[in-house]
């Protein structure tokens, strides 16, 4: 079925707790994952790119409104009870979407605010199948952490339903799949934010016995990402065979580094999960150093973008919103308010572009990238550990493991860029006024 429009469909697909080591195009040599190979190989891969949290709600509050945490008034993981609010009133790339004669759907993960009120209905899309908190269970979709009962959830746009037995992943793709065929015939942005590989560490047996030689942490992973690859497949096939893969901008990455939580394990025990691999960079969820922040990113649209460039672009989860406007409206959005910065010149070009800045903050950490250079302040290595560096300049083309620290060798450009990541601070406590305010 042929669109009666040339203005590309916008697919983006978000993996959870997925490392920057744990796809075979991003180095994993222990199980593959063919589908998202594939799109790398009809796209670009891109391997600076970074979340603008280490942590979920925030990761995802960047994603779809292009503003840095702060600035879109969601910085820490969000609760899962229906009483939790989350992401203010403001736009985003569905309502952004929508306004130009888009259908908007999300299939999977909302986490940006349990309350029916923050839903995704109220903040663009026309469709929701999929779950408001940060997980449930893989089969009975249930969330189960915290100080309160178990939830169910599992919703169909404002109504609970219940499909017990069926894993979350495969359904997720398979809704999301359903999407594309019923709007084949105008522009849609389809958002598939999987909850894999996120805990609980569940995956069918048709999958655990494909990786029976991998250790258990690693095995459970493998199957994981294997299930969510099949599920892509299930996308990119869907489009394939509707004639709109061409003229499909589609986005994949993972908002932010692999998870070492205990809660992660199965069995009970209390010691770090070491199933996912961040590919040798120091550390994981909830940590500003690059295993934290740095995660697996994919772009293609055949129509636009060659495949196979370097993709050496740096880029950030707050530069999709203003990239994929001006893919839809041809030229860059001018909304003031949109932190990020269109890409998709550079992707056109396969050029990395000026130096640019990136900064970051999460829980006291702060930390600040310019060209090859990063400094960091406070930084953790996860969300378990205390400070393991007070304050740190390292080169990132030299050392992208962030091993050996060099303020006292380079105090100049430590300074500089200290004083400019402070003040990057300030400007975040003058967003959170702003928000106490409104």
């Amino acid at each position: 079925m042929s669109q009666t429009t040339d203005r590309p469909n916008v697919v983006v697909i978000y993996a959870d707790d997925l490392g920057w080591g744990d796809l075979g195009c991003f180095g994993a040599d222990d199980f593959d994952t063919p589908a998202l190979d594939g799109l790398a190989a009809s796209g670009v891969r891109l391997p600076q790119w970074y979340s603008n949290s280490p942590v979920c709600s925030p990761s995802r509050a960047s994603l779809l409104t292009g503003r840095h945490p702060a600035h879109a008034g969601v910085e820490a993981i969000l609760g899962g009870t229906r009483r939790t609010p989350g992401l203010p009133p403001q736009p985003t790339l569905a309502s952004a979407l929508g306004e130009r004669g888009y259908a908007t759907g999300i299939f999977g993960k909302w986490h940006l605010g349990a309350d029916p009120a923050y839903g995704p209905l109220h903040r663009g899309f026309d469709e929701h199948f999929g779950f408001r908190a940060g997980c449930v269970d893989y089969y009975s979709h249930i969330y189960y952490w915290g100080d309160h009962n178990p939830i169910h959830d599992l919703w169909e746009d404002e109504d609970e339903v219940w499909l017990n037995g069926e894993y979350l992943t495969t359904v997720i793709a398979r809704r999301a799949a359903e999407f594309i065929e019923r709007n084949a015939g105008r522009p849609f942005f389809c958002y598939v934010p999987f909850n894999a590989p996120h805990y609980p560490m569940h995956a069918p047996e048709e999958y655990m016995a494909q990786f029976a030689h991998l250790p258990a942490g690693r095995r459970m992973m493998a199957a994981m990402v294997k299930a969510m690859d099949d599920g892509v497949a299930t996308i990119l096939d869907t489009l394939d065979r509707l004639g709109l893969r061409e003229n499909t901008i589609v986005f994949m990455s993972s908002d932010n580094g692999p998870s070492i939580e205990e809660r992660n394990w199965l069995d009970g025990e209390e010691i770090s999960y070491d199933g996912g691999s961040a590919g040798g960079l120091r550390g994981h969820k909830g940590s500003l150093f690059e295993g934290g922040v740095r995660v697996p990113a994919i772009i293609s649209w055949p129509a636009a973008i060659p495949a196979g460039a370097p993709g050496e672009v740096v880029g950030c989860m707050s530069d999709v919103v203003p990239t994929v406007l001006e893919a839809v409206d041809g030229v860059a959005p001018a909304d003031e308010t949109i932190d990020g910065r269109s890409l998709l010149p550079l992707l056109r070009s396969g050029e990395a572009g000026p130096d640019r800045w990136l900064f970051w903050e999460y829980e006291g950490q702060l930390a600040a990238r310019l060209g090859r250079w990063k400094v960091v302040l406070d930084a953790c290595e996860s969300m378990q550990v205390d400070v393991a560096v007070p304050e740190g300049l390292y080169d990132l083309v030299d050392d992208p493991g962030e091993r050996h620290e060099l303020s006292r060798t380079h105090p100049d450009r430590f300074r500089r860029m200290r004083e400019e990541l402070e003040r990057w601070a300030e400007r975040c406590a003058a967003w959170r006024g702003e928000s106490l305010v409104g």
